[in-house]
């Protein structure tokens, strides 16, 4: 680390942000295979929170990486480096008091460790997007799996790269056999509206 770095404090603080907000910044992070369903149920479920009145920013893996990390490949290295980047993109967004969905893959689970140490008691909520692999095959919409059973592709998630699924994530969706609106449900109602709304509001 650079010692002449110095980290600026600001005047204003997450808590006072997210109380110009009147909601609980916290970060719903998405993995799943390719082609799960991440980026759609990311999606759904920000309608949802929208719905609700939610400040919320989706991060998705594939529009990340046409700019901050489009310099990265899918090395296990340039992986993990994909996973920390977002991470703290994660991270400021939450300490400017939004709910921020992240939908990637991260088929790490260290890095979805790591992600997780950068936020505060109950602002990090990891949901598992389970879908088989013969589903996410069949499904397929952008052609990866096509490409990288032929040699196209190299060090593909799930055929010749690695998903190591998570073992406790806060929320396990089953989307082979779940629709995305009731999956982004389910999220709300494990992570609780109900309880979701106290989890998401402060209290005034």
């Amino acid at each position: 680390m650079n010692t002449d770095i110095y980290w600026q404090a600001p005047s204003l603080n997450k808590g006072a942000r997210a109380l110009l907000k009147a909601q609980h910044p916290v970060c719903i992070w998405l993995t799943g295979l390719p082609s799960a369903g991440k980026t759609t149920l990311a999606n759904e479920l920000e309608v949802q929170l929208h719905g609700m009145g939610k400040h919320t920013y989706v991060l998705d893996g594939d529009n990340v990486r046409h700019g901050l990390n489009s310099d990265l490949g899918f090395t296990d290295d340039d992986r993990a480096e994909n996973i920390r980047r977002v991470a703290h993109v994660a991270h400021l967004m939450v300490d400017a008091g939004l709910v921020v969905v992240v939908a990637f893959i991260s088929p790490f689970r260290a890095e979805r460790a790591y992600a997780r140490s950068l936020f505060g008691p109950g602002e990090f909520y990891e949901v598992f997007v389970d879908t088989p692999l013969s589903e996410c095959m069949r499904r397929d919409p952008k052609g990866l799996y096509a490409k990288a059973l032929q040699g196209q592709l190299k060090n593909f998630t799930g055929l010749d790269g690695p998903y190591e699924a998570p073992e406790l994530p806060e929320v396990h969706v089953m989307a082979g056999s779940t629709t995305p609106p009731e999956g982004a449900a389910l999220i709300l109602q494990k992570l609780g509206v109900g309880k979701a709304i106290r989890l998401l509001d402060i209290p005034t």
